[in-house]
């Protein structure tokens, strides 16, 4: 049967570009523009209040990190086959995005790190119901030679408000001398924005009738559907996560090496002005390029940014192993979003990217409690040393494997 996708598909490849990409691509970068702002916000300041207002440990701060993303990765595969099964995705969004911006305010109401464990926790939860719908939406509207392109746009736009979020951080802390509580009861006012936005802002395309005449319950036969190359993509996105662990270490990096409290969030700045710079180019390039190269490019830069970090004694090298980071983070994130949505059948396109998500997440649970356990036992370097091992353990991987990841 031939999908609303596969007739947008004929569509001449000179028509490319930003113009090219439908309207509703646009707005849900721009929902993801929003709550990052305000996510970013508040996990610019979060790891330095967890320590220092709330005196957490650094095992204690990467068991959270990973357990709320391990938990977000887990609700992604559900989400992702329920969206799958309705033939809907906005809605599943709308409940994500919606029950993110209600837990904004648990972070500055906090007393302790029980409450913050807890909100993070549900905010991840959210983004769990969110993720897979939305990536899986972003492949319903797009058609297929500017998928990368699109997904590209969206990680840029993400970004975007991923560095915004920092910025306004540091401007506040300045204004309000220093009171992170005040600063993070800002960041809900983003939150309700990009859900506003996605609620009156998106318009859903119909599912086919035929298809919704012969969808039936998911079972463990529609997994064995997925084909053995979208395998092969889950196993590279999870040896990936597990050489890059939560980003709250950047913070506590930055710090850890003389950064005044009120501009710490200006690692997460460099990185993000980095990653959105990049990932749009990144998309553009992966829809007429090899995947390889990019790949292999990405975790190299990774490497270095690792290394960077880890010899880092002062500020300034510590940002430029952020940036490093950010390009690593943009040269690969969309197109591992993209190979899955292009190796993934049309109507399991949610079950596979939240089957991703989660093997991803698990892997970054691993990922954020060894960093935690390094960082207390051994020291910081050791830390970032790991990653870098493993990043390059990634990169011969993907060399000695003789077919297209």
């Amino acid at each position: 049967m031939t999908t609303p996708n596969q007739k947008r598909s004929t569509r001449p490849a000179a028509t490319t570009g930003l113009r090219a990409l439908p309207a509703s691509v646009w707005v849900l970068g721009g929902v993801s523009m929003f709550m990052d702002m305000s996510s970013e916000l508040v996990h610019s300041l979060l790891p330095v209040f967890m320590a220092t207002v709330l005196g957490a440990s650094m095992i204690t701060i990467g068991l959270i990190e990973g357990v709320a993303e391990a938990a977000a990765a887990i609700t992604k595969v559900f989400s992702g086959a329920i969206s799958d099964y309705l033939g809907k995705r906005k809605w599943l969004a709308v409940l994500g995005y919606g029950l993110a911006a209600v837990t904004k305010p648990i972070f500055p109401l906090a007393t302790t790190i029980g409450w913050v464990f807890t909100a993070r926790f549900i905010d991840r939860i959210g983004k769990g119901i969110r993720g897979a719908p939305r990536d899986a939406l972003v492949a319903d509207i797009t058609p297929l030679e500017l998928r990368g392109a699109a997904y590209g746009l969206r990680q840029s736009l993400d970004s975007i408000g991923a560095f915004i979020g920092p910025l306004l951080a540091i401007i506040l802390m300045v204004l309000l001398a220093n009171d992170i509580r005040a600063v993070l009861w800002l960041a809900v006012i983003p939150a309700f924005i990009a859900v506003a936005l996605l609620m009156f802002g998106i318009h859903e395309p119909e599912t086919p009738s035929a298809e919704s005449a012969t969808r039936s319950r998911l079972t463990l036969t529609d997994v064995k559907r997925l084909p053995r190359r979208y395998w092969l993509i889950v196993l590279l996105g999870a040896v990936f996560t597990l050489a890059r662990f939560s980003e709250a270490f950047l913070v506590l990096r930055v710090q850890d090496v003389g950064l005044a409290i009120s501009y710490v969030p200006m690692v997460l700045i460099v990185m993000n002005v980095v990653y959105a710079a990049t990932a749009y180019p990144a998309g553009v390039a992966s829809d007429r390029f090899g995947h390889r190269s990019l790949l292999i490019v990405g975790l190299i830069m990774l490497v270095l940014a690792d290394l960077v970090l880890a010899a880092a004694s002062s500020p300034l090298p510590a940002l430029t192993g952020a940036a490093l980071w950010g390009l690593h983070m943009g040269l690969t994130q969309g197109l591992l979003a993209k190979l899955v949505a292009d190796t993934a059948p049309a109507d399991l396109r949610g079950t596979a990217f939240g089957i991703f998500n989660l093997i991803s997440g698990g892997a970054l649970l691993l990922a954020s409690v060894i960093a935690g356990v390094l960082w207390s036992v051994i020291g910081a370097p050791a830390t970032f040393v790991a990653g870098a091992v493993f990043a390059v353990l990634a990169t011969l991987g993907l060399l000695s494997y003789p077919g297209k990841p």
